[in-house]
């Protein structure tokens, strides 16, 4: 070890960070107690829409951010 180095016994630090699903409609956390639901847009198949109980019981209408593709 050269002059200077410091070692630290400590470890890696590991911070974990997880963002919470956003429902694709109305923009809410969908909470994991919620009955809501995440699927791939039926259209391109590449992005991950997520809905609410609310909206889905609603039928409110989302639209995927990659293709356009609007559904029920």
């Amino acid at each position: 070890m050269e002059s200077g180095e410091y070692v630290s016994n400590k470890g890696p630090v590991v911070i974990e960070s997880s963002t919470p699903p956003v429902c694709s409609s109305c923009g809410k956390l969908v909470s994991p107690m919620e009955k809501g639901i995440k699927f791939l847009c039926p259209n391109c198949g590449s992005v991950t829409i997520w809905r609410c109980k609310m909206c889905r019981d609603f039928n409110v209408k989302y639209v995927c951010p990659k293709c356009g593709f609007e559904g029920p």
